[in-house]
């Protein structure tokens, strides 16, 4: 069975656009944030793996003319302002759950929205879709660029009973992480709490949160086997999948060399199939981290899906779409996307 650093370095091999280099007239070093565990290239969570890898391949493929620098954690802005220092721009780029600005922009929470994308391989058909050009025109005029599609299975922590079916969460102070994930949790009887991926872990500890709703991925980073005792995996059926791609802001793209905007673009693209070997390898490895630490682990089947989704269809997505007719729009054309 391949590893999954084998996985992981396949999808780096997958095909790229050869031979495109720039020179910059000037030589600029991008900032690139993002909330998740510092690492390298080779180690640590494939996200901030991602960030490393997109600006070394900048600085090859431009000769060192156009750098960028991966500020990890957090760590050079807090989480929720980063997007809009985006559309300020006032930060260059950021690996951002896109739903974490719903709050500002209620349309974007079509990015975390349960039960609207129910595999990988629908997720990724988004780009090319309708959807995926509605969405993008939208961002653009908020002054957001998407350079990497990343999409993310969620599953669930519990420190109380496992989480499979929506009647399994009644009464449990809960995270979902948009406020469409928090209004689907509520219809289910749930309390709902925000709260950005890297405050999980001290919420689970002192009990101020019960359960989790987040992707395999942060599970493993932020250490949640020390403070869980149910898993429910993503590994079969989820009842949500993440949108967490690459942004840039606009007006610093607009400020760039048409070539320098050209390689941004391609290595971007050229990162997406290793953003989803790394999110469907952290699916499969979760089970063995938790498991390892004496964490029962739990699947979603076919059956406890279409609850979520019947919860879904009559929560959430009425009130998502109440909210303007461009989120009306999105929902509806995510609804055009089977694969």
């Amino acid at each position: 069975m391949p590893t999954r650093r084998n996985l992981l370095s396949a999808a780096m091999a997958a095909p790229a656009i050869i031979g495109l280099r720039v020179q910059a007239a000037a030589g600029r070093d991008l900032k690139v944030s993002h909330q998740f565990p510092g690492g390298t290239e080779e180690d640590g969570d494939f996200r901030d793996r991602l960030c490393r890898k997109f600006a070394a391949e900048l600085r090859r493929r431009s000769d060192g003319a156009l750098t960028a620098t991966v500020y990890p954690n957090s760590s050079l802005m807090k989480t929720n302002a980063q997007f809009s220092a985006l559309r300020k721009g006032a930060l260059d780029l950021s690996l951002f759950p896109l739903a974490y600005a719903g709050g500002q922009i209620p349309e974007v929470n079509i990015g975390l929205m349960p039960c609207v994308v129910a595999s990988y391989a629908q997720g990724a058909a988004w780009k090319t879709a309708p959807i995926g050009r509605k969405l993008e025109a939208f961002l653009a005029g908020k002054g957001i660029v998407i350079v990497a599609w990343v999409w993310q299975a969620n599953g669930v922590v519990s420190r109380a009973n496992p989480i499979v079916v929506p009647d399994d969460v009644r009464g449990l102070k809960t995270r979902g992480g948009s406020r469409e994930m928090d209004i689907l949790l509520q219809a289910a009887g749930a309390g709902a709490l925000s709260l950005p991926s890297n405050e999980i872990y001290a919420a689970m500890q002192t009990g101020a949160v019960d359960a989790v709703v987040t992707s395999s991925t942060s599970m493993i980073s932020f250490r949640l086997e020390e403070t869980a005792k149910h898993l429910t995996t993503a590994r079969d059926h989820t009842f949500l999948f993440t949108f967490e791609p690459l942004l840039m802001s606009k007006p610093i793209f607009d400020g760039l060399a048409p070539g320098e905007r050209d390689l941004i673009m391609a290595v971007g693209a050229e990162l997406e199939p290793f953003g989803t070997m790394g999110s469907k390898a952290d699916d499969e490895k979760v089970v063995e981290v938790f498991r390892k630490a004496g964490v029962q682990a739990h699947e979603i089947d076919a059956a406890a899906f279409e609850k979520w989704l019947t919860l879904a269809r009559n929560s959430t997505w009425k009130d998502y779409a109440s909210r303007s007719t461009e989120a009306a729009e999105l929902l509806k054309l995510s609804q055009d996307v089977r694969v």
